[in-house]
């Protein structure tokens, strides 16, 4: 069951990617005006840096395994980002953007995640997948790891958004249902955290059913972003709690409730899809999923996320 959940976490996380892409920065109303609701990929458009940066994630864990580094991490974005890139870097988050400043001017981690302003943002929450696969049933080693990864980009609150998606996706890899699922999410994180906070606070909404109470207690709509993780990756356990973990439903209410809609709709599916398995990830979606352009990252152009889950679980050790 590891390889088809791995492959049903990514792809999962692709296909919400792409279904979200279109809703980015929306308010529901809007999303709701344009599409009624949004359940189809547009053919064609594929995902975001999303889709990329979780590749290029899963091939730092096929090279390091466990034992990487934030050093390892750096000298990768040195050597297979930073010189591919001519002029402005196309779709990256603020977080990734700052971490490549930091890097060029000789800025090592933990530093570097935290020399510029956006070390809250969700770039690690929406590559953090890969870390739970690799450490399935293990949230604390995921949550570790992730972390390792993140404090090149990120600080703080966005250190954590990430470790509560891998420790959670950690915990989906074995089949668990969604609630114990997003409990080990919230354990992963410090208790009176921003992140831990919003977590729960989004459980407790779910439970109401009202979509305006979940805005209410986690949504910050005074400020001019969408991509705060504690935020982001709440409005994503929310959407997997309302789909009841089905990948399908999980992943489209997710993309319905806007914001930063193409992450929040990833997480939704890699959390859906690690539960579920690849089977449970809609065909009309999956056939919608192909090779990346690499039109972020242009060092994983052509790659595609079933053959990254493939070299995943290969890169564990552990049976298929």
């Amino acid at each position: 069951m590891r390889l088809t959940r791995a492959r049903g976490c990514l792809l999962g996380l692709a296909a919400g990617d792409a279904l979200g892409r279109p809703a980015e920065n929306l308010a529901p109303e809007e999303i709701a005006r344009r599409w009624g609701r949004l359940t189809e990929i547009e053919p064609g458009m594929g995902g975001t840096d999303d889709t990329e940066y979780t590749i290029f994630a899963s091939s730092l864990l096929c090279r390091y395994g466990s034992a990487m580094t934030p050093a390892d991490v750096a000298r990768e974005y040195r050597e297979q980002i930073i010189p591919n890139i001519e002029g402005p870097m196309r779709g990256a988050g603020f977080s990734e953007l700052g971490a490549i400043q930091a890097l060029r001017r000789g800025i090592e981690p933990p530093l570097s995640g935290r020399w510029h302003q956006h070390g809250w943002s969700d770039g690690l929450a929406m590559r953090a997948a890969p870390y739970g696969v690799f450490a399935a049933g293990d949230p604390v080693e995921a949550a570790r790891l992730v972390a390792v990864d993140g404090v090149v980009s990120n600080s703080g609150e966005g250190v954590y958004g990430g470790q509560a998606v891998a420790a959670a996706v950690a915990v989906a890899m074995t089949g668990a249902s969604p609630g114990e699922v997003v409990e080990a999410g919230i354990a992963a994180v410090p208790e009176d955290s921003w992140t831990s906070r919003n977590l729960r606070a989004a459980v407790a909404a779910v439970a109401t059913a009202s979509a305006e109470a979940l805005y209410e207690a986690v949504v910050v709509r005074h400020y001019p972003w969408t991509d705060l993780a504690p935020e982001a990756v709440a409005l994503a356990f929310a959407g997997y709690l309302m789909g009841a973990g089905e990948v399908e439903e999980s992943v489209v209410s997710a993309a319905n409730l806007g914001r930063d809609a193409d992450t929040t709709a990833a997480i939704a599916g890699a959390l859906a899809g690690a539960g579920r398995g690849e089977a449970a990830v809609p065909e009309r979606w999956a056939r919608e999923i192909g090779p990346v352009t690499g039109r972020c990252l242009p060092v994983v152009a052509g790659r595609h996320v079933l053959d990254v889950a493939t070299e995943l679980v290969a890169a564990t050790g552990e049976p298929a």
